[in-house]
């Protein structure tokens, strides 16, 4: 069933649906993106849902995204984990790839955090690097708080000023620092997808303000912000995306790069939740 911006009668039926399997609402969200997936192997799984078993989810298609919702504890926080993530590329709706984060806040939790693979084109930042996502670019052509609202869900135009909260923010930057991990902050711009930038894209994108640039995020974002959720969004640069000396990438070699790199986002997204 396709999911509107509010769909208020579906929104009760899933959280209906994980009710059933788990009935301590979580307080944090967590996003696993591409090739961040081993995260959940810190959690202290209380339940497991299949997205395909929860009503208005989408399912997981793309590779390393197992497809599950992840119910249990980290650092002594109740948590859900979003094994695996939805892309407009996929051929979801933004309103459809938004509806799970619905369903996090109505089951109660007031934090989202979200990761995310992407290409890098600030030049000083190397890939294998972490960035501390303070800001974005939507350049999807669309939003998926179009359609109609409901009041209860949040408001017709909610405040985008501060998309990624500044608390959560300086939480993660100390965090960083006494981990030893290096973390960059900086612009992230969302594009569908699936094929990666060209040169001239590229060259448009950093002219634009951008440091990354990725393929999810950000419709998750506007809806958290929407459903008075806050945010935290950290970005693992996988590629090198400078359009002067640009070369190939294959998606394998992003999933390398984005797994050697996990064990350092782990550890700092762990250290940040024991903080929360």
């Amino acid at each position: 069933m396709k999911a509107l911006v509010c769909d208020e009668e579906l929104l009760e039926r899933a959280v209906g649906r994980v009710r059933s399997e788990h009935v301590i609402a979580p307080k944090i969200g967590i996003v696993l993106g591409t090739g961040l997936g081993a995260l959940t192997d810190r959690i202290e799984v209380e339940a497991g849902i299949p997205y395909g078993e929860i009503p208005g989810f989408p399912v997981s298609t793309v590779e390393t995204h197992a497809g599950r919702l992840i119910l249990g504890t980290l650092e002594g926080k109740q948590v859900a984990g979003f094994d695996g993530r939805f892309h407009r590329y996929e051929g979801y709706s933004l309103a459809q790839i938004g509806f799970p984060f619905r369903v996090l806040r109505a089951l109660g939790a007031d934090t989202l955090i979200v990761t995310a693979a992407t290409g890098g084109m600030n030049p000083l930042w190397p890939p294998g690097h972490l960035v501390l996502i303070s800001d974005h670019i939507n350049l999807m052509g669309d939003n998926p708080l179009i359609g109609p609202n409901f009041d209860s869900q949040g408001p017709r135009f909610p405040d985008m000023s501060e998309a990624y909260d500044r608390e959560l923010r300086k939480t993660a930057r100390e965090e960083a620092l006494r981990l030893g991990v290096p973390l960059h902050e900086g612009v992230y711009a969302a594009v569908t997808g699936p094929c990666l930038e060209t040169a001239a894209e590229y060259r448009m994108l950093r002219m634009l303000g951008a440091d990354v640039v990725g393929m999810s995020t950000v419709p998750e974002v506007i809806v958290a912000n929407h459903a008075g959720l806050r945010v935290m969004g950290i970005a693992t640069i996988t590629d090198a995306c400078l359009p002067d000396a640009l070369e190939p990438a294959s998606v394998e070699e992003i999933i390398a790069t984005a797994m050697a790199v996990e064990p350092d986002l782990t550890r700092l997204i762990s250290a940040v939740i024991a903080r929360i």
